[in-house]
């Protein structure tokens, strides 16, 4: 391996570490916000409101797409993104509202 070459795999090796650091903090983010979700859920279950709140959601929608288009990622990633999370949110909400009623 030339000295290019062995430069070019330490940077790869330096790059994959951080973006296994970034993996595993984005793990930890995801885990807390499901933490707080779950306290939604059993909240809106004790006081039988809906588990989906569409103008709540579209207000975040527009406000991640904002953070997204300010840091440089791609808006439409970002709404994917949340709608994939929210979509597994409500599925939480569900079932402790069906969990409170039996």
């Amino acid at each position: 391996m030339s000295l290019n070459d062995e430069e070019a795999h330490a940077e790869l090796l330096r790059l994959r570490a951080s973006i296994d650091n970034i993996d595993a903090a984005l793990v930890y983010m995801l885990a807390e916000r499901f933490r707080c979700t779950q306290q939604v859920g059993r909240l809106k279950a004790e006081h039988a409101l809906p588990a989906s709140d569409p103008k709540r959601e579209e207000q975040q929608v527009a406000r991640l797409r904002a953070l997204a288009e300010a840091a440089h990622l791609d808006p439409e990633f970002a709404e994917k993104w949340f709608n994939f999370v929210v979509a597994e949110v409500i599925r939480h909400h569900e079932a402790a509202a069906e969990e409170r009623q039996s």
